[in-house]
Parts: structure tokens; sequence; C-alpha cells
């Protein structure tokens, strides 16, 4: 059934007021997701348009786009896409930051530590030692990331085992936003075999600090470029300092479709919200930036490769890893992030007069918001 806006809004009024702990009827649930297919299907119509007007538009593997530079298109990215997926290393549980788009808003102080010592490495705790015994006896991957806050808060314990994963020729990348970077720390990362590191320019604000930092990074790393959620803030600031970051010679920018969890969610309340698949929940704004900012990188023939990290890429990503970790057919983590819908983050959108169904049906009878009993 293709449910009308007002209809629509008028249920999930209703459901937004519900106590937490009602349970959903079939019926119900049929109404909920109907909206969805309304919203997401008139989200694709506009982002198909957007990415109509980009001319030098490229797949990998129907996976993912991206345009300008192929040959720079992080190996990182190729290995969560194409490879055994994208093994997550963790160590550091602090930040110096607080970002508002960050999935851990608002709980830095509870986030345990990972253990003195200690490496977590597909959910399992290593000592450095370990490692050894680890590539001896898994199949290696084809890539790795260092991920979880912020590296450079102790990033002289990084070294030692990135020797490691260097070593048995495992392809290594490492997130950080790039303030507490230095010409020192960014070379020893160089020389311990770091193939690729992501500044996440967003988190400062494109920082002259972090742009500086990504010029020397790129003197002693092979792979640099940023990695940050889209978000308008970063649309903005980015074109003003253009130039500035241009001149860095990095390799890629990967746009993030910023996905929102029940730790940063809030901090964008108002936004027009969509679910894409039923699972991440994201501002419409996010992915529209992505596609526009893509499309001047292509006008202007950037030598760099721009990515889209789309919620669609996210899916693909899992669909991949779950091949590759030889799943049933059709098996994939991706998943709503939410333990309940939170309704309340979609009237936004189902209240904004400029935000159209592509087409709008009658309710049956027994769907028609009538009477409701909370």
């Amino acid at each position: 059934m293709k449910i009308s806006k007002k209809d629509a809004l008028l249920w999930f009024d209703y459901f937004s007021q519900l106590p937490k702990n009602k349970e959903i009827s079939v019926k119900h649930m049929e109404i909920i997701y109907s909206t969805f297919a309304q919203i997401e299907a008139a989200i694709d119509n506009r982002n198909d348009r957007l990415m109509e007007e980009i001319k030098g538009l490229k797949t990998l593997e129907n996976r993912t786009f991206f345009v300008g530079n192929e040959d720079k298109f992080p190996k990182g990215c190729r290995s969560c896409l194409l490879g055994t997926g994208l093994s997550a290393i963790r160590k550091t549980n602090k930040c110096n930051l607080e970002c508002k788009f960050c999935y851990n808003y608002g709980e830095f102080e509870y986030i345990p530590p990972v253990g003195e010592g200690m490496w977590e490495i597909g959910g399992t705790k290593y000592y450095e030692k370990d490692i050894d015994l680890l590539l001896s006896i898994h199949k290696k991957p084809t890539g790795i990331s260092y991920v979880y806050l912020e590296p450079f808060m102790e990033i002289e314990k990084y070294y030692p085992v990135i020797k490691k994963f260097s070593a048995a020729n495992i392809h290594q990348h490492l997130y950080t936003n790039g303030i507490l970077a230095t010409e020192e720390t960014l070379k020893e990362l160089g020389e311990a075999g770091l193939d690729e590191i992501r500044f996440n320019l967003g988190a400062s604000n494109c920082s002259d600090k972090v742009i500086k930092n990504m010029g020397i990074a790129k003197k002693y790393i092979k792979g640099v470029g940023i990695e940050t959620p889209m978000t308008p803030e970063f649309f903005e600031t980015f074109f003003e300092k253009k130039e500035d970051i241009l001149e860095t010679k990095l390799d890629f920018i990967n746009c993030a479709e910023l996905h929102l969890n029940e730790n940063n969610i809030f901090n964008y309340y108002g936004e027009n919200m969509y679910i894409s698949r039923h699972g991440y929940i994201s501002p419409i704004w996010s992915r529209e930036l992505t596609l526009m900012f893509m499309k001047i990188a292509d006008e202007e023939n950037w030598d760099l490769a721009v990515h889209d990290c789309s919620n669609y890429t996210k899916f693909a990503r899992d669909l991949n890893l779950s091949s590759k970790e030889g799943k049933w057919f059709g098996a994939s983590d991706y998943a709503c992030e939410f333990s309940q819908i939170p309704y309340e983050v979609f009237i936004p959108i189902l209240n904004d007069d400029n935000f159209k169904f592509l087409c709008e049906e009658e309710l049956p009878d027994d769907y028609k918001p009538v009477m409701f009993n909370y």
C-alpha cells in the first residue's frame, strides 16, 4: 500500500506517543513499513536525479560510487567492499574532541578500556605477543583498520603492532581527527608500515593545523585522505578552504553518509530523516550534499578519488563480508541500530510541505486513522 503523507503523519504522531513497551500490531507494522517505503522512494528519486548530473560517475563493481582518479581509490575501501572485509583493531577508549556526529557521543566516560597491554581484534583480546599466533592460525585478512576513538592519544603503542601486520603484508589504515598528530609521529607511523591514514577533517571543522598535518602525512605515508560524515558544516567549511586542502596532494575523500544511533540522534532532532532498508537512519541532506560535492569534484577534475560512502555502500559491504565468511545466501549484519524505532524523528519530514511522496493511495478502511486508543 502507498500511504499518503497526511495519513502517515497522523499515524506516526500516534506511534510516537505510545508507551515504550506498547506492542505494535501487524497492521501497524504494515503502516510503518509503508511510510518508510514512501519516504525512501522519494529520497532515492531525488538522489537518482542528482547522480544523473555527475558526468564522470563510476562504480566499484556496482558496490559503491565515486568520481576521479581510480588509481587513488583507497585500498582500505577495496578491502572492505571486494576483499575479505575490514578487520577492526581497537585500542584507545578516549578522544580529545566531542563531535555531535560521533556514535559514542555523550558516553566517553563510560567506555571501558580494552585492557593494559591488550588489543581487541575480532572481538577477542590479544597481547601484542599473541599476534604471531593469530597470524599463524587464521587466514590473513586483505585489510585491517585501527578504529575506536582517537589513536593519537597513545600513538606510541601502535608502532610495534603496525610493524607486525606490515611484515605479514596486510594493508593497514588508521582513522584520526589529526589534531594531536606531529611530524615525528606521522613519520614513525610511515616507518612502521602504515599504508593509509584517514583524517576526519569535519571533526576539527577543517582546522588549519589538521590540513597542515595532512600535507606532512603525505611525505611519509603512501595513502592519505579524508573520511568525514557529510554534514552542512563540513560542506561549507571545506569549500572555504578547498585550495589549501587540495594543495596537500591527498589521494581520496570518503564522504560518509551520516547515520545515527541512540547516542547522537537527538543532536539532529528536527532534521528530515529517512531509514534505509529498515536499517540505518540518516538525515536526508547527508547523501544529497555528497552527490553535490562529487559533481563539483568531477567538473573541476580534482586529481583524487571522491567516494560516496553511502548507506547503500555499507549494505554492500556487509553482504560482501557475509559472503566471504561463508554465511548463508542473503545473510548480512546490516540492521537498524535502535532497540525501538524512534517514530518521533520522522515527524519533521512528514510535516514538510516541500517533501512530496511520489504516489499516494487511499488507505483501506481498516487501516485509516480514526479513533486512537493509547
